[in-house]
């Protein structure tokens, strides 16, 4: 609580860095803001080029099921990568002047959950023009709308615990920054961002070895990225299990990045 009450006391240097991180994203390139929109769109251009015309994927509008899932793998996946040198970037701050340490993974993860809410004016853009796929004999429920808002606040505490984690452990351990990449990378093939979880499903069946889809459950992003596509996508409201595993999931890294950085804080000024 007390932590808390302390970072709400500094919530104007939250919001100072967030507008720098924001500012200079792009500071110095021809396009600058415009990279905001063209980043996702490059990416999704290109995995739509090899899974949809080369490897053949059946799924219908595969851009759009690819979109949905694409925004927000980003957003998480930036939060752990960049979220990580955010203690180290700022280590003459760390070291000279007293606030709250959270307040620099916070101000990152912050700016980049803007420059996915940015990124999502172009999803909706997208499913006006192009329409969403509702299972056979549903339509559209509006109403899906609504959860979206939930999810995104789940994907932002996930986020914000994985920034909380991997920024600590960059102080006493720079190579976790390279490492991360790689990470990051894997992590996105182990997650329903280009392809349907009913693909691993399937697979695990047809090996005997079904028993294990619980495991693939276990991966945060999973049902985050499973409620994104049923919000956005088929325009239903998320199952409910879905729902509950985002949150305990989402809540169980935040709780741990937490208690990992208040642990690792304490030796910031003399490891940098």
């Amino acid at each position: 609580m007390n932590t808390l009450k302390e970072l709400y006391a500094y919530r104007q240097m939250v919001f100072s860095l967030v507008k720098k991180e924001l500012r200079g994203r792009y500071k110095g390139s021809v396009l600058g803001f415009l990279w905001t929109f063209l980043n996702p769109l490059l990416q999704l251009a290109v995995y739509a080029l090899v899974f949809s015309f080369l490897l053949g994927s059946d799924i219908p509008k595969y851009y759009l099921h690819l979109f949905v899932a694409l925004v927000p793998w980003i957003f998480f996946s930036s939060s752990l990568t960049g979220g990580s040198v955010s203690v180290i970037a700022s280590k003459d701050m760390v070291k000279k002047i007293y606030f709250p340490r959270e307040v620099l993974p916070i101000s990152y993860v912050t700016s980049a959950f803007v420059n996915m809410l940015l990124c999502f004016l172009v999803i909706f853009a997208v499913m006006l023009i192009g329409g969403t796929v509702p299972p056979e004999g549903e339509h559209f429920h509006w109403e899906a709308l609504l959860y979206l808002p939930i999810i995104m606040l789940v994907e932002y505490l996930l986020s914000l615990g994985g920034a909380l984690l991997t920024s600590g452990l960059t102080v006493y351990f720079r190579d976790l920054e390279h490492i991360l990449g790689i990470l990051t990378m894997a992590w996105m093939y182990l997650t329903p961002v280009l392809y349907a979880p009913t693909l691993v499903e399937n697979q695990l069946a047809a090996h005997g070895m079904s028993n294990l889809y619980w495991l693939y459950w276990v991966n945060p992003m999973t049902p985050i990225t499973v409620a994104y596509r049923d919000i956005l996508y088929y325009g239903q409201v998320p199952h409910i299990r879905t729902l509950l595993s985002a949150v305990i999931l989402g809540l169980l890294v935040l709780v741990l990045g937490y208690w990992a950085f208040r642990r690792l804080q304490k030796g910031f000024a003399e490891e940098l």
